[in-house]
């Protein structure tokens, strides 16, 4: 195992900045996902890592050697590092048990370590197969064995599941994790896949525009984001004005409890996210009703957006005005203005057109107005 950091990391390409001041700490043995948007820089974050490309200023340290800092650079062969690319990127003529030990010494290939690792990811039987004669799943298999063939002590994942179907993508990634566990390999995995992120690592980075924006575990990142944007890049969220006091904030669905209580007075901006709301048939005149807008099913859930009705009256208020919160067309969950985004079970989904009443559950997350800073955290 070895600790991986990364201190005032700047990359750019010609003219166009990519990194802008990266630090991030990466503990031996961890897990750690660094999540961004396209373009954020998280694949040059990771080629830097592997000594693909070079810093033009800050440092990187694998274990307690520095790899890349000012004219001390250690190019990839001597970095210790196992790759695993996006497409597997395996040699189509060598056999699934060829591809593993092509890094290895002579003594390494006459050792059993090939089979186990094959063991180890769960190809036993599958050895003397052609890439061309596995699954995608499979192949990806046989490149996590292959960059563990040569025991790294940092195994670096570049979207490795992003080209697997939908249904192969989630067994093939808690495989990959429980082997890396198992292994007790340092991992870093780049996605821009939020459900990916949280499901796969210990941390998460979130990378925005060239710079680290938040690290923490994944129950943090989601329920205590640093910021609006963090919230809303992290799974779909309903991001509306409110008023704070007293361990509340007042918006236009109702009087609702800041998490953890925090002390706030003013303009903020409420989370809230979409399994928090519940639906149920309409009930007594005053409580909070919308109408069905549009519905997509899921089998195990559904998503459906909510057009609130205007001129309710929510508890501890007045009429809601103009039929609801204000969003605009380019919010973060997608949703119209005076609508709210709804996450519901697959069995009990609402018709469009349908009359619905709504309930916030729990205490949500405020966000200063004015500067950005996550409150109630």
């Amino acid at each position: 195992m070895t600790s991986l950091s990364v201190q005032g990391a700047h990359k750019s390409f010609g003219t166009r900045p990519v990194l802008a001041g990266v630090d991030l700490e990466i503990e031996d043995g961890a897990l750690v996902a660094i999540l961004g948007p396209s373009g954020s820089g998280k694949t040059t974050l990771l080629r830097l890592f592997a000594g693909f490309e070079r810093l033009d200023a800050g440092r990187i340290t694998l274990g307690t050697r520095v790899v890349d800092h000012g004219n001390r650079y250690l190019p990839p062969e001597q970095r210790n590092i196992g790759y695993v690319p996006q497409e597997g990127a395996l040699f189509p003529h060598l056999s699934a048990e060829r591809n593993v030990a092509f890094g290895l010494g002579r003594r390494g290939r006459r050792s059993s370590r090939v089979s186990d690792l094959l063991e180890m990811v769960g190809l036993q039987g599958l050895e003397r197969r052609y890439p061309h004669q596995m699954s995608g799943g499979q192949q990806q298999r046989v490149a996590l064995a292959r960059a563990l063939a040569i025991q790294p002590g940092v195994v670096l994942l570049d979207e490795p599941f992003d080209s697997l179907d939908a249904g192969l993508r989630a067994s093939v990634r808690a495989d990959v994790g429980e082997v890396l566990r198992r292994a007790g390999t340092t991992a870093v995995l780049v996605t821009h896949d939020q459900d990916e992120a949280l499901s796969f690592a210990d941390q998460v980075a979130v990378l925005r525009e060239g710079r680290i924006v938040q690290v923490a575990a994944p129950e943090e990142i989601y329920t205590r984001p640093v910021d609006v944007g963090v919230a809303a890049f992290v799974g779909q969220a309903n991001l509306l004005p409110a008023v704070a006091g007293g361990g509340v904030a007042r918006c236009a669905i109702g009087t609702l409890r800041i998490a953890t209580g925090a002390r706030l007075e003013g303009p903020v901006t409420v989370v809230i996210r979409p399994e928090q709301v519940r639906l149920s048939p309409p009930g007594e005149p005053g409580q909070l009703a919308g109408v069905v807008t549009h519905q997509e099913y899921y089998g195990h859930d559904a998503v459906v957006r909510v057009r609130l009705t205007a001129g309710v009256t929510v508890a501890g208020g007045g009429p809601i005005p103009g039929g609801g919160p204000e969003s605009s067309p380019d919010a973060p969950c997608g949703q119209g203005p005076g609508e709210l985004v709804v996450r519901t079970e697959g069995f009990e989904v609402p018709a469009v057109g349908e009359v619905v009443r709504l309930e916030v559950k729990g205490d949500v997350l405020a966000v200063r107005a004015l500067d950005g800073r996550t409150v109630g955290a």
